[in-house]
Order: structure tokens, then sequence, then C-alpha cells
């Protein structure tokens, strides 16, 4: 890569405009967390409804304001990929050897987390949208391919990794370095630190669960097992004790919701 493509790129990270647009993606990643955290309730209570982010996202597609949110829920999210690509390609320059790249990884599977969003909230907007069974279909998929079963238990363990990864973040508060130093100090801050805590945490036992039935799925071969993040807080709903721990888990996305908009008040570009 040369110094000029180099230089051009730094440019477009650092501007203005890419900054705005990562602060309107966290409001509405913030915005999706908080439905979803809605439908998780209302689960816990009986009530029905789709608690993944589809599911969350469809909620508003029947509201012509909703539909409005949506279309800048979308486009917040496709700032949130060039925000994400280009810390991958061009961020942590104070970092070296195995840790850069993993921070670059790091990014680049956000930026794609960020895609299926965006295209999940395109959809919605444009009514063509919906929760489905898409998580078993795609089980299915790799079940029917050579070792599926341990393709699908693979993707399980790395799911659980995934939520495993989000605890340690939330328990240890990895996540401030996300965080302009201002975003931890005073009153305010404390709160943010708070519920990043708390979400990071919530996010993570979410992510356990969905690994989980990933890992059942395979070792009972049956891909209607596998699931979201629906089928996940279901699951969840159904134990001994279910509700309660589902709504816990519930206010804990609420969170994490909560800890998006000052997130975006804060973002640091590293």
């Amino acid at each position: 890569m040369t110094s000029n493509t180099k230089q051009a790129g730094r440019g477009v990270r650092n501007s203005k405009a890419l900054e705005t647009g990562a602060k309107v993606g966290l409001i509405a990643y913030g915005i999706v967390h908080l439905l979803i955290a809605w439908i998780a309730i209302q689960v816990a209570l009986g009530d029905g409804g789709d608690a993944s982010q589809g599911g969350a996202m469809k909620s508003l597609s029947d509201d012509p304001v909703g539909v409005v949110i949506l279309w800048i829920t979308a486009v917040g999210f496709v700032a949130l990929i060039f925000w994400k690509l280009s810390d991958a390609i061009w961020g942590f320059q104070d970092e070296d050897g195995a840790k850069k790249g993993i921070k670059k990884a790091e990014a680049a599977g956000l930026a794609v987390l960020y895609g299926f969003l965006a295209v999940l909230a395109f959809k919605s907007a444009t009514g063509s949208g919906g929760g489905g069974n898409s998580e078993e279909s795609f089980t299915a998929q790799v079940m029917s391919a050579p070792a599926g079963r341990w393709l699908v238990g693979l993707i399980g363990l790395a799911v659980m990794a995934a939520g495993a990864y989000q605890i340690y973040r939330g328990v240890t508060r990895r996540f401030e370095h996300d965080l302009k130093p201002a975003a931890t100090s005073g009153s305010s801050g404390t709160a943010i630190v708070r519920l990043g805590q708390v979400g990071y945490t919530a996010k993570g036992i979410a992510l356990g669960i969905i690994g989980l039935l990933f890992i059942i799925a395979a070792i009972d071969y049956d891909a209607d097992k596998a699931g979201g993040l629906d089928d996940a807080l279901k699951t969840l709903r159904d134990q001994p004790f279910g509700p309660v721990l589902l709504i816990l888990v519930a206010l804990g996305l609420a969170a994490f919701g909560a800890y998006c908009f000052g997130w975006a008040r804060y973002v640091k570009r590293r």
C-alpha cells in the first residue's frame, strides 16, 4: 500500500463525517437492543413476539415513524461498516505484532456484523424483512455438507467463546478502551461504566445460550434445535425460574442499549 493511499485512507478514517455516521449507527444499535429487551420482557410474561434483531426491527415497520427510524438505522449501520473497515485497514497503528492483528480481525468481524444488521434494517424498512427460521435453515445447510455436524458444533463453540469474551469485556471493563477519557469521569461516567458492565455481561449470556443451542443441534443431528437470539431467550424462559432470569437478561440488554447512547457521545477512534 503506497504512502499516498495510506494518507488518504487515514484522512477518511479521521473525517468528521465518518465520526458523525458512527455516532448515528451506535444510537441505532442502542435502539435495536432496547427493542429486543422490550420484546424479551413480553416473552417472559407469556406473550409472543420475535426477540431477535430482525424481529426488533420488524416491530418498527408497521408504523410510519418506525419506518423513518429504520431508514436512519440502516444508514447508521452502513456508517459503522465503513468505520470498522477503516479500523481494520488503517487503525491500531500504536499496536504491534499479534495484538495489532487481533484488533484488526475484531474490527473486520464487527464490520460483518454491522453489515448483517444494515441488511436487516433495509429489508424491514422496505417491508421485506422478518424473523423466520434463518438460523435453522443455515444449520440444515451446514449439516448437509461433509463433516457438517462437526462444523455446526465448531460454530457453537465459537459463538460460546464470543459470549465469554463479551462477559470478560464487561467484568474487566475493557470496553472503556472504546471511549474517550471524559466518558468515565464524574457521576455520568460512573453510570456509563455500570451500564456497559451489565450490558456486555447480558449479551455474553445470550450468546452463550445461542452457542449451546448449536452444540445441542450438532450432537442430536437436528437443525431445528439450533437457533438465534429469539430461540435463546425463549429457551431461558422455559427453565426453572426462567421468566425471572429472562427479565434480568432483558434488563441487561436494555442496559447495553442505554450504554450505546453514551458510547455514541464519547466514541473514540483507534
